[in-house]
């Protein structure tokens, strides 16, 4: 199977009073049609920089990024990029433009030219996914913080990209909101088949992906499943990352002497090891 993404030698440099610093540095990353990635890293770490080169909003310094063979560096395939692979960003109130919400998520659609009754089958399927039927004729400025959100990610899926980027998509949310995204984007991978990028800085959510990457200071430090990357505490912990709290109960529970495996995500599965 050809990856969807590929990230080749990337280097991503900006100047910091007359001083080049490498914001990305020397990153390969291959991601496969319908795969689940999440991005972790704390701050600086290079996680939004990574995700603006992904939609071609800035370029890079050295290297390639390739979308289904497109090369960001090529302004006339830009368009294509953008609509192959759909970006979701932290705040919705800057992807939410109009007074309705059906008319919100057919705005995108609408200006790629897809026409009736296309758009509006479009339009019904997104709001479908996303679980906000009952709320097409609301004004988007009048729904929670996790409406909104979900709200902004059907306008994106009305465009139908095969990849959805996320940049920090609940960072603005409280636990419900949270809790509420991170169903639609499980939703979206195994029922509609879409490769996600997940960019967080919550562990928890992280949990149901299917490879973890993490950044520190522009490079790839660490990489693996969940399990493989999670269980690893202590050098988590050295790049100023928490890991899922049962995650770490396990661990202290493993060095006063209990025999648990550290592999544990859940509280399901940390109560069968007890």
């Amino acid at each position: 199977m050809e990856p969807i993404i590929q990230i080749k030698d990337l280097v991503f440099e900006y100047e910091t009073e007359n001083t080049p610093h490498r914001a990305l540095d020397e990153i390969n990353i291959d991601i496969y049609p319908g795969e689940f990635v999440a991005v972790l890293g704390h701050n600086g770490s290079g996680k939004s920089t990574l995700a603006k080169l992904l939609n071609g909003l800035i370029m890079p310094s050295q290297g390639d990024i390739l979308i289904k063979g497109m090369n960001t560096k090529d302004e006339q395939k830009l368009w294509d990029i953008r609509k192959t692979c759909g970006m979701v960003f932290q705040n919705p109130d800057n992807q939410i433009i109009a007074t309705l919400v059906e008319e919100d998520i057919a705005f995108g659609p609408e200006n790629l030219g897809v026409p009736q009754p296309e758009l509006s089958r479009r339009v019904d399927h997104a709001l479908k996914v996303v679980e906000m039927e009952e709320y097409r004729k609301h004004a988007p400025h009048q729904l929670s913080g996790g409406q909104k959100q979900r709200i902004a990610i059907a306008g994106i899926l009305a465009m139908e990209p095969d990849v959805l980027l996320m940049d920090e998509p609940t960072a603005m949310l409280d636990p419900e909101g949270r809790n509420e995204i991170m169903e639609t984007v499980q939703k979206l991978q195994k029922e509609e088949n879409k490769t996600i990028l997940l960019i967080t800085h919550y562990m928890d959510e992280a949990i149901d992906a299917d490879r973890i990457i993490v950044l520190e200071e522009g490079k790839i430090v660490m990489e693996g499943t969940p399990k493989q990357v999670f269980s690893q505490v202590s050098e988590m912990k050295r790049l100023g990352l928490d890991v899922p709290q049962v995650t770490e109960l396990a661990w202290e529970l493993k060095e006063n002497g209990m025999n648990i495996d550290n592999e544990v995500l859940t509280t399901e599965e940390l109560v069968r090891q007890l």
